[in-house]
């Protein structure tokens, strides 16, 4: 698996350092280089890369104009980087893999590169089924049918009773029936057990796989609730509404995720 790269930075010495370290990786193809954001878009218009690295503290188009103006395609993963370490909150928000600070160090680029592969193997798996349900539905329509039934008998045995998350210095495990709900910020999830917030290094797509979906539902892009602890329901504009939890918190239901609020009002 090849990683086609664009690295993007105003500084032309911190692109050359980056370049020599992602040498010594030797599944990464850098396909372009660019040193502003503008060139940035259009760099990856042009070329769909898998992975960018990109600068946030750049002249007139910094890294986030850069995600708001690739809107309309297909992004790629991000990995920001940059001197400043008080963009990191913004980072996560803006749904990067990670955020690496300059000067760049190997060992922290090779978690990084860890990290990507993943994502990626993750993606392209996804991918790959995708295909594979569409050749069976021209050629073996009755067999798609039954391309998503493979759960077993004890399926809630899957699911994880407890989790383990390592947050200031110390190792909490976590009942997840006492979980409320679980906001994302990046690859950071902050668990809110109604008592408690804990912070997990996680992405949430990972985090879902681990939790019983019959029980934990997202009710947003970036919030997952424990359906269970849900004790009221209140309308709201447009079609959205807000979820009241035990610990007296609301939690807002996008349009996107109405289907969620039916289990409660059918």
């Amino acid at each position: 698996m090849t990683i086609r790269t664009i690295l993007v930075d105003d500084e032309p010495l911190a692109i050359q350092g980056l370049q020599l370290r992602l040498e010594k990786h030797e599944d990464v193809e850098v396909v372009d280089t660019c040193s502003n954001g503008r060139e940035a878009i259009r760099a990856i218009k042009t070329h769909k890369p898998d992975l960018v690295f990109l600068d946030i503290q750049m002249p007139g188009f910094d890294g986030f104009s850069v995600i708001q103006g690739l809107m309309e395609v297909e992004p790629p993963l991000f990995v920001f980087v940059t001197a400043y370490s008080d963009h990191a909150i913004r980072a996560f928000e803006a749904q990067a893999v990670d955020y690496l600070m300059k000067p760049v160090e190997e060992d922290r680029l090779a978690d990084t590169m860890d990290r990507i592969r993943q994502r990626l193997s993750e993606k392209r798996g996804v991918e790959e089924v995708g295909r594979l349900k569409e050749v069976l539905a021209e050629v073996a329509p009755d067999a798609i049918e039954g391309v998503d039934t493979g759960e077993d008998a004890h399926a809630s045995s899957r699911y994880e009773k407890l989790i383990n998350i390592k947050d200031r210095g110390q190792i909490f495990r976590v009942d997840v029936d006492s979980i409320e709900k679980i906001d994302a910020a990046g690859d950071y999830m902050c668990i809110y057990t109604g008592d408690n917030t804990l912070i997990l290094r996680e992405t949430m797509k990972d985090l879902e796989k681990r939790l019983d979906p019959r029980r934990f539902q997202r009710v947003h892009r970036s919030t997952i609730v424990n359906l269970d602890l849900v004790r009221q329901v209140k309308p709201h504009t447009n079609g959205e509404c807000f979820l009241v939890l035990d610990s007296g918190s609301q939690v807002k239901v996008s349009r996107s995720y109405r289907d969620v609020v039916a289990r409660f009002v059918h």
